[in-house]
C-alpha cells in the first residue's frame, strides 16, 4: 500500500470518529433543549401512540439522568481513544497492542514455568519415560497441541499418523520423534496417473497390495511390478519396506495413512498425497518438545509392551 492511500485511509478513520462523535454531541445537546409540549388545556401534548386503551406516550423529553448516561459514554469513549488506538494508526497513550499484550503474557509464563521445563531439558528423553511427573507434562502438553490431528488417544486419523503403533515415517528413535516435532516434516508423493495411465495406476495399486498379502490378479499384480520396479523403488524399496530417511512408508505392513483398500491406494497413486507436519521448535521451545517428544517415545514403547 502506497504513502498516499495509507495516509487518506488514517485521515479518514480520524475525521469520521471526530464527526461521529460531535454529532452525537450536538444530537443530546438537541434532544436536551426540548421541553414538554403542552395542549391548550394545560396537558402534555400526546405522541398519537397508546396501547391498553389508556396508557399513552407524552411529548416529554428524555431525563436528564438518562442524558448524563450519555455524555459520560461519550467521554469514556474520548478517553478510550486517547488511550487506545481506535484513531487511524494512532496507537494510543499506552501504546497497546494485541502482539504486546500476548508477549507479555508469554514472557510471564515462560518466567513462573520456563524452569519446571527446563530442569527436564538435559535428562535422555529414554529415562523420561519413566519419570512420572515428565509424562503427566509431556501428556498435557500433547492434549494441548497434537490432539487436533493425531485425536486424544494419539491414534491418529486418515492423512495422521497413529503414533502408538511403531510404524514412523521418519523413523521412532526418541531423537528423531524430536526431531519431527522440532523442525517439522514434509512428505510428497507425486500423481503418477499421467505419467502411467490410468491402467498402470491401477496395475501398481494391485502390486502394492499384492505386498501387503491380499488376494489379486496375479496377472495385474505382475504387470505393477513391473512398473514399480521402474518407477517406485527409489523412494519405497525394491522390497517395497520404504525409507525413513525420505519419510517413505513401508508398503508390506498393512498400516496405511490415507487408507489400504484399493480405491483408496490407486488415489494415492494416481492423484499423489502431500503431508505436512509443523514445526513447533519456535513455537513451543526445545524444552517443551524434550518433554513431548517423551510422552510420545513412552506411547509406543507402552504399546509394544503390551502386544
Amino acid at each position: 500500500m502506497s504513502d498516499f492511500t495509507s495516509g487518506f485511509w488514517n485521515w479518514f478513520i480520524i475525521l469520521a470518529v471526530i464527526v461521529s462523535f460531535a454529532a452525537i454531541f450536538w444530537l443530546i445537546k438537541w434532544t436536551a433543549k426540548g421541553k414538554s409540549a403542552k395542549t391548550a388545556d394545560g396537558g402534555i401534548e400526546s405522541m398519537g401512540h397508546v396501547w391498553d386503551e389508556n396508557l399513552e406516550e407524552l411529548n416529554n423529553p428524555l431525563p436528564r439522568w438518562w442524558l448524563i448516561m450519555f455524555y459520560i459514554t461519550l467521554v469514556f469513549g474520548a478517553g478510550y481513544l486517547v488511550l487506545y488506538p481506535g484513531l487511524g494508526s494512532f496507537k494510543g497513550v499506552l501504546n497497546w497492542s494485541q502482539t504486546n499484550q500476548y508477549d507479555r503474557e508469554i514472557n510471564q509464563a515462560n518466567e513462573t514455568y520456563g524452569p519446571i521445563y527446563n530442569k527436564y531439558l538435559n535428562q535422555d528423553i529414554k529415562a523420561l519415560v519413566n519419570d512420572a511427573d515428565a509424562l503427566k507434562i509431556g501428556a498435557r502438553l500433547y492434549s494441548t497441541y497434537c490432539t487436533t490431528c493425531h485425536g486424544s488417544d494419539a491414534r491418529g486419523v486418515r492423512g495422521f499418523p497413529n503414533l502408538r503403533d511403531n510404524d514412523w515415517l521418519h523413523g521412532g528413535s526418541s531423537e528423531n520423534i524430536k526431531t519431527t516435532i522440532m523442525n517439522g516434516r514434509q512428505g510428497m508423493m507425486p500423481a503418477w496417473e499421467e505419467i502411467l495411465g490410468n491402467d498402470g495406476a491401477f496395475q501398481v495399486t494391485e502390486y502394492v497390495r499384492s505386498l501387503g498379502g491380499r488376494a489379486v490378479d496375479s496377472v495385474v499384480a505382475y504387470q505393477g511390478k513391473q512398473i514399480f520396479e521402474n518407477n517406485c523403488v527409489v523412494c519405497h524399496g525394491a522390497d517395497g519396506k520404504g525409507n525413513q530417511a525420505l519419510g517413505a512408508p513401508n508398503l508390506t505392513d498393512n498400516i496405511w495413512l490415507y487408507g489400504g483398500t484399493q480405491k483408496q491406494i490407486f488415489q494415492s497413486i494416481a492423484a499423489g498425497r502431500n503431508g505436512i507436519m509443523p514445526a513447533h521448535k519456535e513455537f513451543l521451545g526445545e524444552a517443551k518438545v524434550h518433554l513431548l517428544a517423551a510422552y510420545i517415545y513412552g506411547l509406543s514403547v507402552d504399546e509394544n509392551l503390551h502386544k
